[in-house]
């Protein structure tokens, strides 16, 4: 199949990317930049424009079979700031990428929305697809309602689409710069000298995925074939949930440097636990996840180092 990639060169993108060749697909990349920390693929094929721009959008989309979407200008605990910007960036945006898909006859839109802030406060854990959707920061309403208007889409027009509520990924090839990333954050404060910063106690709890972990589920997403009485949105995440105070101490580890935590006051946009019911994925999309959480933060930790030398 013919996939395109809208953000392609980021963190999850670029696994994406990899995953998708490696199932012998043919994989377009549009994204603003180039990959941060990778030379250009050779199997890959590079467009490079604005999300924004419904133009450039359009005509990425031509001829292709599947279109993963994971272009998104906002952040969980940013989103309250401006809920107009996340709304005319987002589901405008996005609408117009659906009508650009359905009029270039894309068969399958994949949507990487977010399983760490549509259900809100949780009523019950872990937490299943069915669990009531109170998101409690306007990113979680804009990726709830982005998937409402592809259900509509598929209604209408029968665009099919698959919606991945994805929890916490981390791996290589995650920016510690970026403003969200508890795992790549912290171990680039780590390396740096500096100390890790922590809203809250540390006793929020997070449900975290391994990157390649996650890009199987993507990939297994697109060649899902499912019935009309069949599900199209999953949860995908680890299926168990870890502190930030445990992610310290894993850090702590697998690390030979100092290892320092500053506590902050709590953020309201942060709700006190997420923990993600993997169950449907499992029987759907024949999908699981295969590494552990140790082995994960030592193999993201190694290669931190590597873009950390001074």
């Amino acid at each position: 199949m013919k996939a395109l990639i809208i953000g392609g060169n980021g963190f999850i993108g670029s696994h994406l990317a990899d995953a998708l060749i490696a199932a012998d697909h043919k994989v377009t990349s549009f994204d603003r930049y180039p990959s941060r920390y990778r030379e250009a693929h050779p199997k890959i094929s590079y467009l490079y424009g604005d999300f924004a721009n419904h133009g450039e959008v359009q005509d990425a989309v031509k001829g292709m079979d599947w279109v993963f979407h994971l272009a998104y200008t906002t952040l969980p605990a940013t989103s309250n700031e401006d809920p107009q910007f996340d709304v005319r960036s987002n589901i405008i945006d996005t609408l117009q990428l659906l009508e650009s898909c359905r009029n270039s006859g894309v068969k399958k839109v994949i949507f990487i929305s977010s399983g760490g802030t549509i259900y809100g406060i949780p009523q019950s854990l872990p937490i299943t697809e069915e669990h009531p959707t109170e998101p409690i920061c306007s990113y979680g309403i804009t990726k709830l309602t982005i998937e409402k208007y592809l259900n509509l889409y598929h209604k209408l027009w029968n665009l099919d689409y698959v919606v991945a509520r994805l929890s916490n990924p981390y791996g290589e090839l995650q920016n510690p710069q970026a403003k969200q990333g508890a795992m790549a954050v912290f171990m680039g404060n780590v390396v740096q000298g500096k100390s890790i910063n922590i809203w809250g106690d540390g006793e929020v709890i997070r449900d975290y995925i391994y990157i390649t972990d996650a890009a199987q589920a993507l990939v297994k997403s697109a060649e899902y074939c499912p019935g009309e009485d069949d599900p199209r949105v999953f949860n995908i995440g680890h299926g168990s949930g870890h502190s930030l105070n445990e992610l310290v101490n894993a850090i702590r580890g697998v690390s030979d440097l100092p290892v320092e935590v500053k506590y902050h006051p709590a953020r309201s946009a942060d709700v006190p636990v997420n923990v993600l019911d993997i169950k449907r994925a499992e029987r759907y999309l024949n999908w699981k996840p295969q590494v552990e959480l140790n082995q994960g933060i030592k193999q993201t930790w190694q290669w931190m180092k590597t873009i950390n030398k001074n």
